[in-house]
């Protein structure tokens, strides 16, 4: 009889199981530092006289709706009279370090411009930029506020003088008959400070509204008088009425005046007389919304306003 022959142990080379977690956990965390190594830009630095709700790691440069950097490091300046931040910009944001760019903090605003920047109460602040054209660079100084908005069109500029500024503000709408056909861009003291300048800024189609004998006021805010006759609400749009607003009409008197110059200066008047309301001048404009009278002209103007 043969002896029992012993068992045969087989020992297969497994990989634990435990194993399998930490493995992918660290494949994750590779392919994301390489990710980020891969899209890494430029580091630039700002300075800014206050970084208030600016934080590293959390607070992120924005430009289109679309994040182009993140805040890396948050610190005071050696003369303590600002901060400086050094933000880390992506590689495909990496143009945006020109020379001539202007950066900025956003904040919450509430005022007689409206609101904006509301979201940041729950994201927290955020920076922005208006891209320059120049050389690259590093170093740059931050905007305190807003910078007026970026003109692209060919339209005319104007200059208005007020005794005072008023619910103006850089943006409010500049309008003909309620239409908006420009805005306010910015304004400051005149030289010797007895009066307010305003720039304001008419968009390409519009530009030839505005004539040497053109009248302008101020169309925001809210008026209501009482007297002997009755009472008088200010009639205004609700754009004007929250953010300021700048309204102007044109005598219709025979012949027309000639087209205001861009950088004609005109009185600002608090509010408009009773006569300017009645003016309603022929002036030719050059815009795409002409197509608009073209179907009324063919009969077809009331089935577009079912």
């Amino acid at each position: 009889m043969n002896p029992a022959s012993s068992p045969k142990v087989s020992r297969e080379r497994r990989f634990p199981l435990i194993w399998i977690v930490p493995a992918v956990a660290a494949a994750i965390g590779l392919w994301m530092v390489v990710t980020e190594v891969r899209d890494r830009g430029p580091l630039i630095a700002i300075d800014f006289a206050d970084g208030t709700g600016v934080e590293a790691g959390k607070t992120t440069l924005e430009y289109k709706g679309v994040s182009a950097g993140t805040v890396q490091k948050v610190e005071l300046k050696k003369a303590m009279d600002g901060v400086t931040v050094q933000l880390r910009l992506r590689r495909s944001a990496a143009s945006l370090a020109s020379e001539d760019s202007k950066f900025w903090i956003v904040h919450p605003e509430i005022g007689f411009s409206g609101v904006h920047g509301l979201e940041t109460l729950v994201t927290g602040v955020r920076l922005n930029v208006l891209p320059g054209k120049g050389p690259r660079a590093s170093q740059f100084t931050g905007l305190d506020k807003t910078p007026a908005p970026d003109v692209t069109d060919e339209g005319r500029t104007f200059i208005l003088q007020s005794d005072r500024l008023g619910s103006l503000t850089t943006g409010s709408p500049v309008t003909y008959r309620e239409l908006k056909v420009g805005e306010v861009e910015a304004s400051r003291l005149s030289g010797d400070s007895t009066s307010v300048l305003i720039r304001i800024h008419l968009e390409a189609p519009y530009a030839n509204l505005v004539r040497t004998n053109t009248r302008f006021w101020n169309s925001g805010g809210f008026s209501f008088k009482i007297n002997l006759f009755g009472a008088q609400l200010k009639d205004t749009s609700l754009e004007s009425l929250v953010t300021g607003g700048v309204a102007f009409a044109t005598p219709d008197a025979e012949p027309l005046a000639p087209a205001a110059d861009p950088d004609t200066h005109f009185s600002l008047a608090a509010e408009a007389d009773k006569e300017w309301m009645k003016w309603s001048p022929k002036i030719p404009i050059k815009s795409a919304d002409n197509v608009i009278e073209k179907p009324a002209a063919a009969g077809l103007l009331p089935s577009l306003l079912k």
